[in-house]
């Protein structure tokens, strides 16, 4: 951006140096924080002093702290109290990132006695506005629900605002809000407002966004110039080549092996994380799923609960591939690979954060090798991994029946397979990910069939570039979305119960040939033969 300074280097690293209050102190302390990060460092003096910051850094960099630190102390030295209204305004690109910045907010506001709230899509609007109409100092908030309260929440108080901090623009610009963020900027007051923009990546839209939100000549923090990597130095990445129809065996055994460990694995649509975490939790492998298509409160409460668990496997769309401070993960698992090497990056920045170290591992078809030369232009250093194929769990002809018995997970995977198809359709490489070059029938062992089910490629062809509302980029959605999205879900959990209950003589007969066929999985396999099938590289 043009006009902007670097910022100095800093001269200490230990929170004792900063100058803060003794109620932000305490938290800090509580929170068992000593010495900053790198971009803590650079960036919380410069802002406690009033200026106004425009932040690049990798993902796990610690930056969160790093602007609500500044704000609380902001809210505390000028005494806001709820009457005063709005003082600090967080805008962050998804539900799961706004609830983790509130929870980190709550944290450092124990000892204070400001005012903090969150507002987002598929919440209940009627309850935020009576919130904010009782005065909320620190607001958290996603792009959409935000410009809704501003210009139809009458008791919103938002004329003394004192900052306003943009977190992961660049993310919020890609799945379509810039139209929001302009006119969010335009409607809040500018004077005596500190700005605070942060990205990983420094595009045209992000430059544009800035140059309008923060004031001319703001200071410029980048912690990664100096790195030879974009991803962080204590994450050991590797990827695998794996024909379609060995896909599923190979995750089956590795998530086996890692039921010990904290694992979370990309899928490319909501309806195939749907399927696979229906079939996996089916066959004793036990997971948690999160996918743009899930009612809020179904997502928050996944969240929290993969956060909280020592161990766990999550399957999810990359509605949890940006920003999140999940703690302690040790596995990234990219079962579904993405079209773009930012996206990758955001994908494996859920582990080895914060110093901590990590792993990752990449399937890819042997066609889409070349999207390794797209890694390697983006500074993303891989390591070919093997898997000896007499180490994979033989479970093909168990998975077939299994799916060709139980009517509800036929049905499940049958959507999996066409929604798979239809995003493979969308994908923008199409020099490497090809739709037309897919074995259908390899693909379709992958979901249990024999035979693939009939799916028309042209509907992810033609929704590419569309804001989708079932896409898990979609940070934000409407109440009718919401509402759609609920009775989605209510129907799959109807479906469900129906499939396990024995809906009608017929569906009985079906379930009581499912629970033959999963007994023939275990029979015929053997449970300590499944636990132990994997090569020692995949648990080292």
């Amino acid at each position: 951006m043009t006009g902007a300074k670097a910022a100095p280097e800093p001269k200490s690293r230990a929170f004792s140096s900063l100058d803060l209050s003794e109620g932000t102190r305490k938290a800090i302390e509580g929170m068992g924080f000593k010495e900053m990060t790198e971009v803590q460092a650079r960036t919380i003096p410069p802002l406690l002093a009033g200026k106004d910051v425009l932040g690049a850094a990798k993902t796990g960099s610690g930056k969160t702290l790093a602007f609500l630190i500044p704000a609380i102390e902001m809210l505390h030295r000028l005494k806001f109290k709820p009457r005063n209204g709005t003082g600090a305004i967080v805008v962050t690109p998804t539900r799961e990132l706004a609830l983790q910045i509130f929870g980190v907010a709550k944290e450092l506001c124990e000892h204070h006695n400001q005012t903090f709230a969150i507002v987002m899509g598929g919440a209940n609007r009627k309850a935020e506005a009576e919130k904010l109409a009782k005065g909320v100092n620190l607001l958290i908030a996603t792009p959409g629900r935000l410009l809704d309260h501003l210009q139809n929440t009458k008791g919103f108080v938002f004329s003394n605002l004192r900052a306003l901090i943009i977190d992961e623009a660049d993310r919020i610009l890609e799945i379509g809000f810039e139209d929001e963020m302009r006119q969010i900027v335009a409607l809040l007051p500018k004077e005596n407002r500190q700005s605070m923009l942060f990205s990983a990546t420094q595009t045209t839209k992000v430059t544009d966004l800035a140059r309008v939100s923060l004031r001319p000549g703001p200071l410029y923090i980048n912690v990664d110039t100096k790195s030879e990597t974009s991803t962080a130095n204590n994450l050991e990445q590797g990827y695998v080549v794996c024909d379609s129809d060995k896909r599923f065996l190979l995750l089956f055994t590795f998530l086996r092996k890692n039921l010990k460990k904290k694992v979370i694995v990309f899928f490319s649509s909501c309806k195939s994380v749907q399927y696979h975490g229906e079939l996996l939790n089916y066959i004793d492998v036990p997971v948690l799923d999160l996918h743009g298509k899930q009612k809020q409160q179904k997502r928050t409460n996944t969240f929290f609960e993969f956060c909280n668990a020592p161990t766990g496997i999550l399957l999810c769309t990359d509605v949890a591939a940006r920003g999140l401070d999940i703690p302690k993960v040790d596995w990234i698992i990219q079962f579904d690979p993405p079209d773009d090497p930012r996206d990758y990056i955001h994908r494996v920045g859920r582990t080895a954060r914060a110093g901590k170290q990590g792993k990752s591992l990449l399937f890819l078809l042997p066609s889409e090798l070349g999207f390794l030369r797209f890694l390697k232009v983006a500074k993303v250093p891989l390591n070919e991994y093997s898997f000896p194929n007499d180490k994979i769990a033989n479970v093909q002809g168990q998975l077939e029946k299994l799916i060709a018995k139980n009517y509800y997970l036929h049905q499940s995977a049958r959507d999996g397979f066409r929604a798979y198809i239809q995003s493979y359709a969308s994908y923008s490489l199409k020099t490497i990910f090809d739709v037309t070059q897919l074995d259908l029938a390899k693909v379709a062992k992958a979901f249990g069939f024999s035979t693939p089910p009939a799916v028309n490629i042209n509907v992810g062809r033609s929704a590419k570039g569309k804001k989708r509302k079932d896409h898990p980029k979609a940070g934000e959605s409407s109440e009718e979305e919401s509402e759609s999205e609920e009775e989605v879900e209510n129907e799959r959990e109807r479906r469900a119960k129906m499939a396990r209950r024995g809906g009608g003589n017929q569906a009985k007969r079906r379930e009581l040939e499912g629970k033959k066929a999963e007994k023939d999985f275990y029979r015929e396999q053997g449970r300590e033969k499944l636990k132990n099938a994997g090569g020692t590289q995949w648990s080292r």
